[in-house]
């Protein structure tokens, strides 16, 4: 199983990054997918989480109102569109899934399925 993200880059504060991460090795219905960030000297930080069927989404205070998580599930991928982008957004990006959402917001070191990252990195 491989979940491989997407789609981070160098932007200016204010700009917008779209990340992708397409899933191979299994379908992931039933499974919460979504999105942890990881800064240089911090902790592993949830970001924000999507429910098999796309109506359900869940984030992080810090990015409520400028990012936006979807899910293609006939692509097997995962979306987190990045909107109004800060200077401490700046981190490697991983996508990851779950079947429980508890374990995706609050127990984020013992999701079943964590995927290489993509840096994003928000100048000033």
């Amino acid at each position: 199983v491989q979940l491989q993200a997407s789609g981070g880059g160098l932007v200016q504060a204010g700009g917008s990054l779209r990340l992708s991460c397409a899933a191979s090795g299994r379908t992931f219905k039933g499974y919460y997918m979504g999105w942890f960030r990881q800064a240089p000297g911090k902790e592993r930080e949830f970001v924000s989480a999507v429910s098999w069927g796309g109506g359900s989404a869940y984030y992080a205070d810090s990015v409520k109102g400028r990012f936006n998580i979807s899910r293609d599930n006939a692509k097997n991928t995962v979306y987190l569109q990045m909107n109004a982008l800060l200077p401490e957004d700046t981190a490697v990006y991983h996508c990851a899934a779950d079947n429980n959402i508890l374990t995706m917001t609050s127990r984020i070191y013992i999701v079943h399925y964590w995927g290489k990252g993509t840096q994003v990195t928000v100048s000033s």
